[in-house]
């Protein structure tokens, strides 16, 4: 039998050689193609994490952003409030009648339309625009801007109340009834549309800062990992400005610290200073489109959206339609003469000064500890305690390409698209959802609406305090906090998310160059190959540490880098 068995091999030795061999090759190969396959796989796991990671920093980039925006809205809300108070000029209005009916009591006679330039009707609605507010300004407190060089640093008045204003008026200074109803149209109009126009642009500013700072702190941690500083890792925790300073400034990252710090402080510029620009623009445009009118006017609510549509071609595109549109740029930031005056009103400067002297104390304490070896444990400072001078050139050359950075931003095209497009929002929930159901009595307008609807919006007609009594009420809710309807329909715009990631996602390449995450990469992947080399015990470590980096960056296609193409792209896919 085993003589049977080995003549057998012997005869098809040939054909058994043959089979093992395929066998053989069959196994190498499938065993080649399944760590292929896995290698495959890792890397689209790699890839998807790195992408939920950078959604999730990205997402809640955004909701800092609405909040941020909520916080810093009450501090320009108060500035226009206290630059235009209508509920003073309504007062002086109601009181000059209250007089005169006060006057002509004894004699029992009839006030006459001849002598008064208020109708029955116009009275009921000034009455509405007091009582049905909610809000009068004697009953507000106002936090109003310290006069001293940290106006970060508010104080609680009560602001006097319109009566008292109205009494302290010598009596060569009164206004006739058709004046102060004059200064009362353009007073409420303009109040209300400065209130949406600043709510949009601090919407803008708000989104481009954080954003930039989302980016730059994503790249930062990337740099820390691949650099293996202490306690380097990727953060997904909440971003907000204060949350991202303080994680800098206990990392230890005090340049990050400080620049952040004063970029931030660059949107006290448009709480504290332009907003009067832009009023006067706004309220010049109001002029020339509301100047006609008089209170006993009959406006319906088509002419009332044209002479809205008149005013915002005046204020966004200038008097002519071929006009360039209006630089916001001004608006935004501060020119260069004014950089310095900003950081110093906005308290930063003063903040920075204060961190210089603890830094020379520092120092002196490790002096004292070198000269005394027994208390160099106490005296001396940690690394992540080290403060550099707010001064240094590393300081300012950040800064300074940041703030070029967002200027090129406000002044492209992308920027004047997506903020016409917010401001639409904001007119439109004002017009459609306040002016329209409350002075018109008519339903909010859904897409082209009906021919009753559109014949009602053209021919029912109300008087102009009806109108103005509904915006002097909203300028209040426009510039109030949470919830705030007109910040939520400003923030539902879709192009306004596709804007924030296209200045998230922008600039890549030059960010990682200018925060050197290619050389810290390289230099990596050269320990890498040394310590594969060499065998040695840091093997492991150098390698997990490459990995980490290669699985947490997100690159981008250097062709799709800049904010042009990268809209560009966000649109087609849209």
């Amino acid at each position: 039998m085993f003589a049977a068995t080995r003549q057998w091999f012997r005869r098809h030795r040939t054909p058994i050689a043959i089979g093992v061999g395929v066998v053989g090759a069959g196994y190498v190969a499938t065993q080649y193609v399944l760590s292929k396959l896995n290698d495959a796989r890792e890397r689209m796991s790699s890839d998807r994490i790195a992408k939920e990671n950078l959604r999730r920093r990205f997402e809640q980039n955004q909701e800092d952003c609405t909040f941020t925006v909520l916080a810093l809205l009450p501090t320009v809300t108060t500035n226009i409030l206290e630059s235009m108070n209508t509920e003073a000029i309504t007062y002086q209005i109601q009181h000059m009648k209250t007089g005169a009916a006060a006057a002509g009591a004894p004699a029992r006679s009839p006030p006459s339309i001849a002598n008064t330039l208020v109708t029955e009707d116009e009275s009921r609605s000034m009455i509405s625009m007091q009582s049905e507010s909610g809000i009068h300004a004697s009953q507000v407190a106002l936090p109003t801007q310290a006069p001293t060089s940290n106006p970060t640093t508010t104080t609680t008045t009560t602001a006097p109340s319109a009566g008292e204003a109205a009494q302290e008026l010598p009596a060569k200074q009164r206004k006739t009834k058709r004046q102060l109803w004059d200064e009362l149209t353009i007073s409420s109009i303009t109040r209300a549309y400065t209130l949406l126009y600043t709510t949009s642009l601090l919407v803008m500013l708000t989104r481009i800062q954080l954003n930039l700072l989302g980016r730059r702190s994503y790249l930062s941690s990337v740099v820390s990992l691949a650099t293996g500083s202490a306690q380097a890792t990727i953060s997904l925790e909440n971003n907000d400005d204060d949350n991202l300073l303080q994680q800098q400034h206990a990392l230890g990252n005090s340049t990050d610290f400080e620049v952040n710090r004063k970029y931030l402080a660059f949107s006290w510029w448009l709480l504290n200073r332009s907003w009067a620009d832009l009023a006067q623009r706004v309220e010049t445009a109001v002029r020339a489109s509301f100047g006609h009118l008089s209170p006993r006017d009959l406006v319906s609510l088509d002419n009332f959206a044209d002479y809205t549509r008149a005013v915002r071609q005046a204020v966004e595109r200038g008097p002519l339609e071929s006009a360039i549109p209006s630089r916001w740029l001004s608006l935004v930031l501060p020119p260069p003469g004014l950089e310095d005056y900003v950081l110093r009103e906005s308290g930063i400067l003063a903040d920075s000064a204060a961190a210089t002297f603890e830094h020379i104390d520092r120092s002196e304490a490790e002096a004292a500890a070198e000269a005394d070896p027994s208390t160099s444990d106490a005296a001396a400072p940690t690394s992540s305690q080290t403060i550099p001078s707010p001064d240094s050139p590393s300081q300012v050359a950040a800064l300074r390409r940041m703030l070029d950075e967002t200027a090129d931003v406000v002044e492209s095209p992308t920027f004047s698209h997506v903020l016409t497009e917010i401001l639409d929002a904001g007119f439109a929930t004002l017009l459609e959802r306040k002016v329209a159901p409350v002075a018109f009595d008519l339903p909010p307008s859904v897409g082209e609406g009906s021919i009753e609807l559109n014949r009602l919006r053209n021919e029912k007609v109300v008087q102009l305090p009806k109108i103005l009594s509904v915006l002097t009420r909203q300028a209040h809710v426009i510039g109030s906090g949470m919830p705030n309807e007109y910040l939520h329909e400003m923030e539902a715009v879709r192009d306004l998310e596709a804007f924030a990631a296209v200045v998230y996602s922008s600039n890549w390449e030059s960010e990682i160059h200018e925060e050197g995450l290619l050389a810290a990469a390289e230099e990596v992947r050269q320990q890498a190959a040394e310590a594969v080399a060499s065998g040695t015990s840091e093997e492991k470590s150098v390698l997990t540490g490459q990995a980490q980096v290669d699985e947490s960056l997100v690159m981008v296609d250097p062709s799709q880098s800049t904010l042009e193409s990268a809209w560009e792209r966000a649109l087609d896919q849209s």
